[in-house]
């Protein structure tokens, strides 16, 4: 099999790294993950003209000195990912995908692996793409990810991706909606991938282009429908839970540029109404003037908490299927629920295809009657009887740095330290965390060569 391809691949690593992704290409990037670099394309005589194969090949250090907030309980580990794919085009009107993925985390113990670290050998994503003119059906297993994933997303920054089962028609391009139904697909590290029941996770969400230059507005609804939950007064019933949103963003001149999100939750929990929100705004300012092209970012972020005044309505906002990797800190500890944030952040471009990321966070709960909850939505510290005496969650300070070899191999590095504030030290969780990692991501398709039948 003969290959080609524009440009060899090549190594580079610089041992001062350290370890976080931050791209230079989008400012999106430098809060959430998306991937990042170009891929490879390479070509061969011996690939049917109707086919494509694909593979992303991913590998990360991590160290953390505090797993679980206990002072002593350092790792030192390695997350690997292969994801592999192969996209057949019978006709000009159907395609079909195909992907697998193995993912392991090797010199981690397996009490502190979670599920989304590991997971042997297993089918990530099988569709059926319909398309013609501009609507597009895919159906199975696939990728969801609106806006910059605060809500719904793939979680890549995780060794194990997240992937829904169902149906998506989308409809437009420059001015497209998405009408979705779906599951999400849950993890089983030594059994196969499913979904739980039937579909249960609906919506609709447009993204409009053409309305204001440089503007996008993303209007959404989504509906979470779950068959059975156990309410606050202890009765099971079903959950019907609709979250209407609006997303804002904009390039304007002068190198000025903003971001904003309000998000509702109204609904019914078994025999508990929900009455939650949430939202955030991001301001930046980029000088192309000055040497390293400074861009400075400022950052709130606010989720309501349950203040259990009314004992029969449930207030803590559900971040649904977030992509959460850094939207609050690299440490990756806490999730959009029960919080307030206020963030500044420093990228500096000192050379091309290397963008350095300084921020800091300070944390603190919305309400002090309700929990912390982490990246998963789950509460893992809960209010003593009366409340936190401190709203004060802690702050994190992170360094981190994304470099792009050759168009196709992605270095990402950083270092990111949470210290504890007096909410977390006087209820168990008083540890300082540092965690630190160093990636390497490839990725390339593999195409037919069209001047291997023309010899």
């Amino acid at each position: 099999m003969h290959f080609k391809s524009s440009k060899p691949l090549l190594f580079l690593v610089s041992a001062s790294l350290l370890a976080v992704a931050v791209p230079k290409a989008s400012a999106q990037y430098l809060d959430y993950p998306q991937p990042v670099g170009n891929i490879q394309s390479l070509q061969s005589p011996d690939v049917p003209s109707w086919m494509t194969l694909d593979m992303d090949l991913r590998t990360r250090g991590e160290g953390q000195t505090a797993i679980d907030y206990s002072s002593g309980n350092a790792q030192a580990y390695d997350l690997t990912r292969v994801h592999g794919g192969i996209k057949v085009r019978p006709t000009r009107w159907l395609a079909a995908y195909l992907q697998f993925h193995d993912a392991h985390a090797l010199g981690l113990p397996l009490q502190y692996t979670a599920a989304n670290m590991r997971d042997t050998f297993d089918f990530r994503q099988a569709y059926l793409d319909f398309h013609i003119k501009h609507v597009s059906v895919f159906a199975g297993r696939q990728e969801l990810k609106f806006g910059d994933e605060r809500l719904v997303g793939i979680s890549d920054w995780t060794n194990v991706s997240r992937t829904f089962d169902g149906f998506d028609a989308r409809i437009g391009e420059k001015n497209r909606i998405d009408l979705f139904s779906a599951s999400v697909v849950n993890i089983y590290p030594t059994a196969l991938d499913m979904h739980s029941g039937g579909l249960n996770f609906h919506g609709a969400y447009a993204s409009i282009n053409s309305w204001i230059p440089h503007t996008t507005f993303e209007p959404y609804v989504l509906v979470k429908a779950m068959p059975r939950v156990l309410s606050q007064q202890g009765s099971y019933g079903t959950e019907t839970e609709t979250t209407p949103g609006l997303r804002v963003s904009d390039n304007m001149p002068g190198g000025f540029d903003y971001s904003v999100e309000g998000v509702l939750q109204r609904g019914s929990y078994s025999n508990d109404s929900i009455h939650a929100g949430a939202g955030y705004a991001k301001a930046a300012y980029t000088s192309a003037r000055l040497p390293w092209t400074p861009r400075v970012q400022g950052e709130y972020d606010y989720a309501t908490g349950n203040t259990h005044k009314n004992p029969q309505r449930i207030s803590t906002f559900d971040q649904q299927y977030p992509s959460s990797h850094n939207a609050f800190g690299l440490v990756d500890l806490f999730g959009w629920q029960n919080i307030r944030q206020t963030r500044v952040n420093l990228s500096l471009t000192p050379i091309p295809h290397l963008t350095l990321l300084i921020q800091e966070e300070l944390l603190r709960v919305a309400t002090m009657k309700d929990g912390v909850y982490n990246g998963s939505g789950s509460e893992f510290v809960k209010p003593p009887t009366g409340g936190f005496t401190s709203d004060n969650i802690g702050r994190d300070f992170d360094a981190s740095l994304k470099y792009v070899y050759h168009q196709y191999f992605v270095v990402n590095a950083g270092v990111g330290h949470f210290s504890p504030g007096e909410l977390m030290r006087v209820n168990g969780h008083g540890a300082p965390l540092t965690l630190s990692y160093i990636s390497f991501t490839y990725r390339f398709r593999l195409d037919h060569d069209p001047e291997a039948t023309r010899k």
